[in-house]
């Protein structure tokens, strides 16, 4: 197989596809894929308090994380905005938060300036871990995840290689795609609540203590509805290049919204993930750079 790579954005460097996206689909949706994300971000955060620290910080529930589970979780703004995204796992002794490229620098000084008196470590594993898409079938957050030092890289990537096909992020789009997996920076901009992304009761867990920014989710949820919602757009097809992330999404003369992320699917054809206005009917016949797009629904409207 010959490997293509993503020549630019947040994914530069990682592998896009080796010539049968369709056929990789397939296998990652049958749990027989795995795929390198070694260019992802890692944070480790040791010390005993790191999980009670993490919980009080985050939108997820973490004071009781069992090891080896992995979850996903946020970190807001004051003013419940969405400022970081990211999975981690803890194996006992350390959590490790794994990010996009491009936002470790600013969250570990952010969380180096909420440590006070707790005894817990942060700092930049990146060049000693890497992550791994795991062999088997999708769960809720796109894994299963391997944490794998990277001393031992080549080594998994044969015990993987053996019995599973390696795919590139074309698969891993599509399927975050199909699944409606918001992703920071694609599916969301300075204003992004989780409110209209469809993570509540998933990245946000609604029945936990008090964290930064859980006023406006909370207030939003029990007594009215987000600006925004996120949705899933069937495009027209007929057009050979689709449009990029952040292209205005219009109704009729006027926008409503805008793309994120856009994929070919191996059943759905062209889809992306969009937000859109509230009130913008489900049934609106929509463009994106001239291309038709009709909605399917994750959040209400």
């Amino acid at each position: 197989m010959t490997a293509v790579f993503v020549e630019d954005g947040v994914d530069k460097g990682a592998i896009w596809h080796f010539g049968e996206p369709n056929k990789e689909q397939k296998a990652l949706l049958e749990g027989k894929a795995w795929a390198d994300l070694s260019h992802l971000q890692i944070i480790a955060v040791s010390g005993v308090d790191r999980l009670k620290w993490l919980h009080d910080l985050t939108t997820q529930h973490l004071s009781e994380l069992p090891v080896g589970q992995w979850t996903s979780a946020l970190i807001l703004d004051p003013q419940g905005h969405v400022e970081y995204q990211f999975n981690l796992v803890d194996d006992g002794e350390t959590s490790w938060l794994v990010l996009d490229p491009g936002y470790i620098e600013t969250l570990i000084a952010y969380l180096q300036k909420m440590k006070f008196m707790l005894r817990v470590d942060v700092r930049d594993a990146t060049s000693e871990y890497v992550v791994l898409r795991a062999p088997g079938l999708v769960n809720e957050i796109g894994g299963p995840f391997a944490l794998v030092p990277r001393a031992e890289l080549g080594q998994m990537q044969e015990t993987f290689g053996a019995t599973a096909m390696q795919v590139g992020t074309w698969a891993l789009d599509a399927e975050r795609v199909a699944a409606g997996r918001p992703r920071i920076a694609f599916e969301t901009d300075h204003k992004s609540i989780p409110n209209e992304l469809g993570v509540l009761n998933k990245s946000v867990h609604m029945n936990k203590g008090c964290y930064r920014g859980q006023e406006t989710v909370a207030k939003i949820f029990n007594l009215g509805n987000p600006p925004r919602r996120l949705v899933l757009l069937h495009l027209d097809g007929s057009q050979v290049v689709m449009p990029a992330p952040g292209t205005p999404v219009i109704n009729g003369e006027v926008q409503v919204g805008f793309l994120g992320t856009v994929a070919r699917h191996f059943e759905l054809g062209p889809i992306a993930l969009a937000i859109v206005k509230r009130n913008t009917p489900v049934d609106a016949q929509l463009t994106v750079e001239g291309v038709a797009a009709s909605q399917q629904v994750i959040v209400p409207a």
